[in-house]
């Protein structure tokens, strides 16, 4: 083999890892982007969020290839910086190390010993596939997210249908809707916040009422809903599984569409350590019950009188 093909095959070797990391994490930015992401009133934030966080590695991995198909040696050189710096000044884990750090530097060493003897087809895959990741994958959950129903009433909401009419708590202690709110809150302070909430559901009183409570797994999958309608939720206890006639969504009568949270707590123990939750989009997950974090709430409910 001569030194032109070796040189030809180290440039396609990188350029294959890069090219599959840059749309890995294309793949995944714009599905989290629109799942847990976009939440802002603006348009311009949501889209600043975007780019800053979901997209932000697959931006790096495309920029790299499309500078190492152009110059191989200065992509080298900027694939191992960039594989020293992102685990030192942006994620201090060991993971860090084997995501970013051994990958890219891998990557800048093929470069650097590579070169490409026709740059057309590569230069197509490094510019234009990632692109065509977040395209494919971006434009459902877009319009999705675009077309929710926000009706701006939240307060509190008697919501019926499915075989369950429940009356939900509206925004407040029964019903946070920031992740400040959420801040040291496991699913016991949780549970004790619904004992203690006033008639109207406004106020955290000294003595437990208990007036409301958290929704069952069952309840809060059968109230789940999409455009205003009913999403025809069952739960299998056996499977501890959930199924809809159609997805349901973050939207009024339930869900804050301008609120980070996307995850609620439910009253449904599976042991001593762990409960259900659910999501907007109707899945149902296991959960430790000493699991805090911004993107998990709850809101209470209490019976229709």
């Amino acid at each position: 083999m001569t030194k032109p093909d070796r040189k030809n095959i180290a440039a396609w070797v990188a350029l294959s890892i890069s090219s599959f990391l840059a749309c890995l994490w294309a793949f995944w930015g714009i599905i989290e982007n629109f799942h847990e992401g976009w939440y802002y009133p603006s348009f311009g934030m949501n889209v600043a969020l975007m780019f800053a966080q979901y997209l932000l590695f697959a931006i790096i991995f495309w920029v790299l290839n499309v500078v190492a198909v152009y110059w191989d040696r200065i992509g080298a050189v900027l694939a191992v910086l960039t594989g020293i710096l992102i685990p030192a000044v942006k994620i201090h884990t060991s993971a860090a190390i084997y995501i970013f750090s051994i990958p890219l530097c891998i990557i800048g060493i093929l470069f650097w010993f590579g070169e490409f003897q026709n740059k057309k087809w590569p230069l197509r895959i490094a510019a234009w596939l990632p692109l065509l990741i977040i395209l494919a994958f971006g434009i459902e959950p877009a319009i999705r997210v675009y077309q929710r129903s926000d009706d701006r009433n939240y307060g509190s909401r008697l919501v019926e249908g499915n075989g369950v009419a429940l009356v939900w708590a509206p925004e407040g202690p029964g019903w946070p809707s920031t992740p400040q709110e959420m801040t040291g809150k496991k699913w016991k302070e949780v549970s004790d916040i619904c004992a203690h909430l006033s008639e109207d559901g406004t106020i955290l009183l000294d003595t437990a009422q208990y007036i409301w409570r958290l929704p069952t797994v069952e309840e809060a999958v059968r109230s789940l809903t999409r455009h205003g309608q009913n999403a025809g939720g069952q739960w299998n206890a056996a499977t501890a599984k959930a199924t809809y006639t159609v997805m349901p969504d973050k939207e009024s009568p339930l869900w804050k569409v301008h609120s980070p949270i996307i995850y609620w707590w439910t009253s449904t123990e599976i042991n001593d350590s762990t409960a259900f939750r659910v999501v907007y989009n109707g899945g149902v997950q296991s959960l430790s019950k000493k699991t805090s974090m911004g993107s998990l709430g709850f809101r209470a409910v209490k019976e229709d009188r």
